[in-house]
């Protein structure tokens, strides 16, 4: 009956079209920009917690060469003092909206990183160093940190640019300027590639 869906209450119609409704929207992109968030947040907790370990591994590696080269006080208080900074910064989920702060973070893992690979380099010069089996051991869970590390920034990196692409492009930039205003883009790795690099382990 063409006039019946008319004549039918407006609450029934309210919980008739609500349905139809979601649904449409969610068809339409209304929730990607919300999904992708989340999932880029997620793999910034991943890049944190692999920085994390191999900060956790720093102190102990240190001690560790120390016992055995103890005249490299340079490059030792250099890892100690890069590991120091880079521990200082305080990052959460709102670094990757911070461009700022997340500048300072990247910059400050890049220098760790350097000081690592001359740390690690000092083995080299010092043959009962590279036979200790505490020293082997801390490389092989360092070089497999740095492995995690560069997949957790790759898959970071990855998410970030589907989530910028969402806010930039349509429908997904009008989602934006209607529920989503308050998205701003998120920040992206921009270390050069010479810093990039895991440091060299050897055996």
């Amino acid at each position: 009956m063409p006039g019946s869906f008319a004549r039918t209450s407006r609450p029934f119609r309210i919980a008739l079209l609500l349905p139809l409704l979601s649904l449409l929207l969610t068809s339409c992109g209304y929730n990607d920009i919300p999904t992708y968030e989340e999932q880029a947040k997620a793999k910034w907790s991943d890049v944190l917690n692999q920085y994390q370990r191999r900060a956790d591994l720093i102190p102990n590696l240190v001690e560790t060469v120390k016992g055995f080269a103890k005249q490299e006080s340079s490059v030792l208080e250099a890892v100690t003092s890069a590991r120091a900074a880079a521990t200082s910064i305080k990052v959460d989920a709102s670094t990757i909206n911070d461009p700022e702060t997340f500048k300072k973070f990247q910059e400050a893992q890049a220098q760790l990183s350097g000081s690592l690979g001359r740390l690690l380099a000092i083995q080299e010069a010092y043959p009962v160093l590279k036979s200790n089996q505490n020293f082997l051991a801390l490389q092989s869970q360092l070089e497999g940190t740095e492995n995690r590390i560069a997949v957790a920034r790759r898959d970071y990196i990855e998410a970030v640019r589907v989530y910028n692409t969402e806010l930039k492009t349509f429908p997904g930039s009008l989602w934006r300027r209607i529920f989503y205003s308050g998205n701003k883009p998120m920040e992206e790795f921009t270390v050069a590639d010479s810093v990039k690099t895991a440091p060299a382990v050897k055996f």
